[in-house]
Protein backbone atom coordinates (compact mmCIF):
# COMPACT_ATOMS: atom_id res chain seq x y z
CA UNK A 1 0.00 0.00 0.00
CA UNK A 2 1.76 3.41 -1.00
CA UNK A 3 1.60 6.30 0.70
CA UNK A 4 -0.82 9.14 0.37
CA UNK A 5 -0.38 12.67 -0.37
CA UNK A 6 -2.64 15.36 0.34
CA UNK A 7 -2.55 18.74 -0.62
CA UNK A 8 -4.13 21.68 1.49
CA UNK A 9 -5.06 24.93 0.30
CA UNK A 10 -3.11 26.29 -2.34
CA UNK A 11 -0.95 23.49 -2.91
CA UNK A 12 -3.85 21.32 -4.46
CA UNK A 13 -4.06 24.16 -7.40
CA UNK A 14 -0.23 23.25 -7.34
CA UNK A 15 -0.44 19.73 -7.50
CA UNK A 16 -3.29 19.68 -9.71
CA UNK A 17 -5.44 17.64 -7.13
CA UNK A 18 -6.08 17.24 -3.89
CA UNK A 19 -4.45 14.65 -3.31
CA UNK A 20 -2.07 11.39 -5.24
CA UNK A 21 -0.62 8.22 -3.87
CA UNK A 22 3.92 7.96 -3.75
CA UNK A 23 6.20 4.71 -3.02
CA UNK A 24 6.84 4.79 1.04
CA UNK A 25 10.51 6.01 1.74
CA UNK A 26 12.30 8.89 3.19
CA UNK A 27 10.35 12.36 3.26
CA UNK A 28 13.10 13.87 0.57
CA UNK A 29 13.27 11.34 -1.55
CA UNK A 30 9.26 11.42 -1.93
CA UNK A 31 9.65 15.46 -2.54
CA UNK A 32 12.34 15.20 -4.64
CA UNK A 33 10.18 13.15 -7.27
CA UNK A 34 7.71 15.43 -7.08
CA UNK A 35 7.53 17.43 -10.23
CA UNK A 36 9.74 21.04 -9.33
CA UNK A 37 7.22 23.52 -8.57
CA UNK A 38 4.76 21.14 -6.74
CA UNK A 39 8.40 20.44 -5.04
CA UNK A 40 9.35 23.83 -3.85
CA UNK A 41 6.23 24.72 -2.86
CA UNK A 42 5.75 21.94 -0.63
CA UNK A 43 9.19 21.98 1.21
CA UNK A 44 8.82 26.32 1.82
CA UNK A 45 9.40 27.04 5.46
CA UNK A 46 6.08 27.87 6.44
CA UNK A 47 4.37 24.86 5.06
CA UNK A 48 3.45 22.47 7.79
CA UNK A 49 3.71 18.58 7.45
CA UNK A 50 1.36 16.21 8.82
CA UNK A 51 1.69 12.47 9.06
CA UNK A 52 -1.16 10.61 9.77
CA UNK A 53 -2.80 13.52 11.59
CA UNK A 54 0.00 14.62 13.96
CA UNK A 55 2.49 17.44 13.17
CA UNK A 56 5.88 16.89 12.42
CA UNK A 57 8.90 18.73 14.29
CA UNK A 58 11.28 17.44 12.53
CA UNK A 59 11.35 16.85 8.95
CA UNK A 60 15.15 15.43 8.93
CA UNK A 61 15.44 11.82 8.93
CA UNK A 62 11.29 11.40 8.64
CA UNK A 63 10.66 7.45 7.00
CA UNK A 64 7.32 6.98 6.28
CA UNK A 65 5.83 3.61 5.89
CA UNK A 66 3.33 1.96 3.60
CA UNK A 67 -0.02 3.08 4.29
CA UNK A 68 0.98 6.38 5.44
CA UNK A 69 -0.65 9.59 5.06
CA UNK A 70 1.34 12.86 4.42
CA UNK A 71 -0.66 16.37 4.65
CA UNK A 72 0.98 19.43 3.24
CA UNK A 73 -0.48 22.33 5.13
CA UNK A 74 0.11 26.34 4.12
CA UNK A 75 -0.42 29.05 6.54
CA UNK A 76 -3.45 29.96 6.97
CA UNK A 77 -5.15 33.28 6.30
CA UNK A 78 -8.69 34.70 6.89
CA UNK A 79 -10.80 37.47 8.00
Amino acid sequence: MPVKLLFLGRLEDVAGAPSRLAEAGSLSDLIAGLAPDLARAVSAERIRIAVNGHLVADRAGLSLADGDEVAFLPPVSGG
